[in-house]
Parts: structure tokens; C-alpha cells; sequence
């Protein structure tokens, strides 16, 4: 395995809504904007997110026959500030990278900043994947945003 750092992925998005009702809708409610269609492990079966609130709390895809995919798991909960997750989104997960979701009070709403980080654990694959979800948290993020937004 490499010890080169690879580059992690930024994001930040501005939402109408106060810290701790965007701190909310980001984790708890996260199976309301989720594009599970093309942003889950078991496609058109995922039928939603469960989301675990507390440090060692896990993220699961739920699927319609009651299966649960692990996601993540909570390394810092800090609401309305701040999640750490580890991000492990493949059925059997051996390794993960971290992803830190920061919520900063504006004056009209809040900057939601995510930082996604640790791809040079993930070896060879490493910057695949980083360039992957470079791309793929776009949409995601607008999901999140367009419902925080109305």
C-alpha cells in the first residue's frame, strides 16, 4: 500500500434552513433525499436509510425485504456542528474512508461542508474512488439541498 496522501474531496453547499434543522435532515432524515437508485448497494430493492445518532452508531441502506446494508459507522457526533463518519458503502467492507460533515451558521441559513477523505486506504482502488465520488456527491448534495431549500 501506498503512503502518498490522495487529495480529498470538498463540497459545500449553502441551505436555507438553521444548523440544526439541516444537522437533522443530513443524518436522521437522510432516507428522505437519498438517491437510492444509482447511490445504494441493493439498486432498485433499497427502499431507505436508517441512521444510528450516536458514536459507534451505524448508517444502514434498508432494503424492501428487510435486509440492512452497513454504510458507515459514527466516529464524532456533534449536533449541530458537526458527523465524522467511517464510509464503507460495499457489502463487506474490509477498509473505509472518512466523511466530515461540518454545519456552519450563515445569516440566512447554513454552509453545509463535506470533506471526504482517507482513499489512500483503499489502495490501488484509491484514486478511482476518490474521483468517483469527486463526481458523485454533486447530485447527491443537490438532493439534500433541493429538500432543505423548499
Amino acid at each position: 500500500m501506498s503512503t502518498e496522501t490522495i487529495e480529498a474531496v470538498i463540497r459545500s453547499i449553502d441551505v436555507s434552513i438553521e444548523p440544526d434543522r439541516a444537522f437533522e435532515l443530513f443524518t436522521r432524515r437522510m432516507g428522505e433525499w437519498w438517491p437510492m437508485q444509482g447511490y445504494s448497494i441493493a439498486g432498485e430493492k433499497a427502499v431507505g436509510v436508517r441512521f444510528e445518532d450516536w458514536v459507534g452508531g451505524k448508517v444502514f441502506e434498508v432494503v424492501e425485504d428487510g435486509t440492512e446494508w452497513e454504510w458507515a459507522e459514527v466516529l464524532a457526533w456533534e449536533p449541530p456542528h458537526r458527523l465524522v463518519l467511517a464510509w464503507h458503502p460495499v457489502p463487506e467492507p474490509t477498509v473505509s474512508t472518512e466523511l466530515e460533515i461540518r454545519f456552519a451558521p450563515l445569516e440566512e441559513g447554513t454552509r453545509v461542508v463535506l470533506e471526504h477523505r482517507g482513499w489512500e486506504r483503499l489502495g490501488d482502488l484509491g484514486v478511482t474512488a476518490r474521483v468517483d465520488y469527486d463526481e458523485g456527491w454533486l447530485p447527491v448534495l443537490r438532493l439534500y439541498q433541493d429538500l432543505a431549500n423548499r
